[in-house]
């Protein structure tokens, strides 16, 4: 017998990183039109999974059982709908060619990625509002719950599970093909995609919610997704490049986002030796690959930024970072950007001024309620020995978050400053 909890364990793995494959071989056979018919069925079998493999123990090959059984449920729901009887031999044969993920010649290896990549697209075909089609995308092609979609987007449940529904019925009345589109479509779509890899890898860097201080499984995840759309020939492209470089960097740091007991570090509490320089160096690799070209992308500006902080040997050059988040606010304004250029700017010019620069940006809507603003105001105050008043930011952030490690994190910052 499996442990529940290995067992969950397992599962979210598996599902988050062969979902977006399940569902992509899938439709490929039955038509992309069939998608929320796949998405319910590839659901079916972890659930099933859930149940069976604590009780009867976990198969010789997860993935070959887990496409197994989503073909069977799909097959099923097809004939009692009583609308495939002509194409039911067809697809029998189609649906018992797919192996189980395995890969295991060269041909196939490269269906999978095809594949893949092909969902992606479609789910940013034009005729979605761009908002829509990254919100598709991490439901379908990252294997994203309804729940931390709506968290990406700073909506409700309810509420994003209509926007998906609304989506793959507009893919349906437009018969979508799934398919890597042509070079002339090529380029809006690719700026969707990766929108959707960057969102899918923040929320695996600093889960909103939850109990995990980060899910390295969902960041890998979505480095393997973005590489794979920047080494493909028909896809590749500087920003791309620029897009892993920034994963990579961040990614570099992610052990030494922890200390010994599991919870969450400052970064300047964290072990240089912890991180993964081998991540580093790719990321050098990524971001010289995305030099080529004329165009200069948020994506450039963001890698060139986790770079400086991913150079242990050095420090970071916090004079640099201002410089580029005073690029990137010219380039892609927006609160975020803002707040992070206001807490490098007193990292450089110390804490007083980080703090005129946070409480300038108090009256912006969208960070009345934001936590890590506050946060960054605990942070000034406690430097500048106001213990009580950073207390009280602190207490401030911690109220607006839902992570439990972070609450935690942000109630020993509490503590701290109410101590002195």
């Amino acid at each position: 017998m499996t442990e529940p909890d290995a067992t969950q364990t397992e599962l979210d793995h598996l599902f988050r990183h062969h979902a977006g494959q399940m569902v992509a071989t899938l439709c490929r056979i039955f038509g992309f039109d069939q998608l929320a018919a796949v998405e319910d069925a590839v659901q079916d079998a972890l659930l099933l999974a859930l149940r069976r493999w604590p009780f009867q123990g976990r198969p010789d090959n997860p993935r070959a059982w887990l496409i197994q059984v989503a073909k069977n449920r799909l097959l099923d729901r097809l004939r009692r709908a009583k609308r495939w009887q002509r194409r039911e031999a067809e697809l029998e044969r189609a649906a018992a060619a797919v192996p189980g993920f395995e890969a295991a010649d060269a041909a196939f290896a490269g269906e999978l990625r095809d594949d893949a990549l092909a969902l992606v697209f479609a789910c940013c075909h034009p005729a979605l509002p761009a908002a829509a089609q990254v919100a598709l995308t991490l439901k379908t092609a990252c294997g994203f719950a309804v729940p931390e979609v709506a968290r990406a987007f700073l909506v409700g449940e309810e509420a994003m599970a209509q926007r998906l529904v609304r989506a793959r019925q507009r893919l349906r009345e437009t018969s979508v093909a799934l398919e890597i589109p042509a070079a002339a479509e090529l380029a809006p779509r690719r700026e969707a995609a990766l929108a959707a890899l960057y969102l899918m890898f923040n929320e695996g860097y600093a889960p909103q919610a939850g109990d995990d201080v980060v899910r390295e499984d969902v960041c890998r995840e979505a480095i393997r997704l973005a590489e794979l759309l920047a080494d493909h020939p028909a896809t590749a492209a500087p920003e791309a490049d620029a897009l892993c470089a920034l994963l990579l960097f961040q990614a570099s740091r992610l052990r030494a986002r922890r200390d010994a007991a599991g919870e969450l570090l400052l970064f300047a509490e964290q072990d240089p030796g912890l991180w993964d320089l081998a991540l580093v160096a790719r990321g050098v690799a990524r971001l010289r690959a995305s030099a080529r070209g004329e165009r200069l992308t948020a994506y450039h500006l963001e890698a060139e930024i986790a770079g400086l902080h991913a150079a242990p040997e050095r420090g970071t050059d916090w004079g640099q970072v201002v410089h580029l988040y005073d690029l990137l606010l010219e380039l892609r304004a927006s609160p975020v950007v803002a707040l992070n250029r206001a807490i490098a700017l007193g990292q450089r010019d110390g804490p007083q001024a980080g703090l005129d620069a946070v409480a300038a940006l108090g009256a912006q809507r969208a960070l009345r309620a934001y936590a890590p603003r506050h946060a960054a105001r605990g942070f000034f105050l406690a430097r500048l020995g106001r213990g009580a008043e950073a207390a009280a930011a602190w207490e401030e952030a911690r109220a607006l978050t839902s992570n439990e490690p972070l609450r935690r994190f942000l109630a020993r910052q509490r503590d701290r400053a109410r101590e002195g």
